[in-house]
């Protein structure tokens, strides 16, 4: 379908809900992204609805901390989304090749992705799907939300939906989502770029439920100083949270003051940009023809011939493809897709053989520092924590929150190996004596 009023020039990324496209704004030569619906998924009447209804979410939401929808169009044979293309690299790509990003970038990242929810969260929308690869981080070390592709209204009652290790209590529960449900993705999140992991890691679905169901998160990684902060985001009950991402930037901003001092926004979008230059200048940028911005948003560094084209290089990859194309639907796949290994509602869970424990590996000063990918349901990690059977994937039972922090490998300080633990611990798995030449290695990831 030819969208009135742009010119395509190539595309950007594809996934399973359809692919994105390049384009050009005929009338001012804006560069912007086409998200094009996939075939398969304009057949089912249900998911064009919910994708009109996202492009209708969206607009409603003008915040400089979101991507802004600039139009939307329908015909037989195609539904599109037309976006403003952000100039900048997605969170999870960022802690990939820089790992951890310190304490006050961390909390300029919360904060502007907190801003860009707090204005949904007045319009009455929730995101539901807060995660790195939803965040876009720009070259001035700001942060931008993205993808509102399983957003709805709160207390809205819907299939469940989000991406699995992000997923607060009350959606594994199927119970509304609201505002708080986001606060605890965001806290999720924000614990990532302090550590360089997630709090919880399983090697199922049900056992990651049970985690963020009833294991209270490991503070000992974070800051003193925040650790009443994401323990107040990751509170298993939404009332025992921030009641709106407005509620919790307030404590952002206390916290941030008493623990770094008065200039440590300055000093954290800095530190951002640093971390995010390398980068974006991978990005190249379009220049409009005739000199001048042109309207035209700085992403690349070829020319926009005159009549409006974009001359792109090849091995172009743009945050805004990853993050519009990026959204995970759980047990609500469309005919014809698989949902790998995600259990449907109701599924019985046989008893687990004794599940092994892992630390969460510890980000090295090496610049190849790789903090663990985003989970998805067929993801085969180790539990971060001992996780008994679970009889039901959608409603594990309900117990009170236990102090229950995964173990941490802490590095050698020479060649002798450490000797097994010695109080009998039947659902961990013992490390052997080694035999032969003591050596370090790293821990499972």
């Amino acid at each position: 379908m030819h969208v009135p009023g742009y010119t395509e020039i190539r595309e950007l990324g594809h996934g399973g809900t359809g692919r994105v496209m390049l384009a050009v704004r005929d009338s001012d030569g804006l560069v912007v992204a086409i998200k094009h619906l996939s075939e398969t998924l304009r057949a089912d009447a249900a998911f064009v609805a919910a994708f009109r209804a996202e492009a209708e979410l969206i607009r409603e939401i003008d915040s400089p901390h979101t991507a802004r929808v600039l139009d939307y169009a329908e015909g037989e044979d195609d539904a599109v989304i037309v976006m403003e293309l952000v100039d900048g690299v997605t969170l999870r790509r960022l802690l990939e090749h820089e790992g951890p990003t310190g304490a006050e970038a961390a909390l300029v990242v919360l904060k502007g992705a907190l801003l860009g929810l707090a204005e949904a969260h007045r319009r009455g929308v929730v995101h539901r799907d807060f995660k790195p690869e939803n965040v876009l981080v720009t070259p001035d070390g700001d942060s931008k939300l993205v993808d509102f592709g399983v957003a709805a209204r709160a207390g809205e009652t819907a299939p469940r939906v989000g991406t699995p290790a992000y997923m607060a209590p009350e959606q594994w529960d199927d119970a509304p989502a609201g505002p708080a449900t986001d606060v605890y993705a965001a806290t999720l999140v924000f614990y990532e770029c302090l550590t360089g992991h997630r709090p919880f890691h399983a090697d199922d679905i049900a056992a990651l439920a049970y985690q963020h169901l009833h294991l209270a998160p490991p503070l000992e990684e974070i800051d003193e100083p925040l650790r009443p902060l994401v323990g107040h985001g990751l509170a298993k009950e939404p009332a025992q949270r921030p009641e709106s991402a407005e509620a919790f930037l307030a404590e952002l901003e206390e916290a941030a003051r008493a623990a770094y001092g008065e200039e440590w926004e300055p000093r954290g979008r800095a530190g951002l940009a640093t971390l995010t230059l390398p980068l974006a200048a991978l990005l190249p940028r379009p220049v409009p023809a005739g000199g001048g911005d042109g309207g035209v948003t700085s992403l690349f560094h070829n020319a926009l011939t005159p009549a409006g084209k974009l001359a792109v290089t090849g091995g172009l990859v743009l945050a805004t493809a990853a993050a519009v194309t990026s959204a995970f639907v759980i047990w609500s796949e469309p005919p014809g897709r698989s949902s790998g290994s995600a259990l449907p509602p109701g599924t019985a869970v046989a008893p687990a053989a004794p599940a092994t424990t892992s630390a969460p590996p510890t980000p090295s000063p090496a610049a190849s520092r790789t903090p663990s990918p985003e989970p998805t349901p067929s993801e085969a990690a180790t539990p971060a924590a001992v996780t008994p059977p679970v009889t039901d994937a959608r409603l594990p039972s309900r117990a009170p929150v236990r102090n229950v922090a995964p173990p941490r490998s802490r590095p050698t300080g020479g060649p002798a190996a450490r000797e097994p633990t010695r109080e009998p611990v039947p659902t961990r798995t013992q490390r052997p004596e080694p035999s032969g030449p003591p050596s370090t290695t790293s821990p499972p990831v």
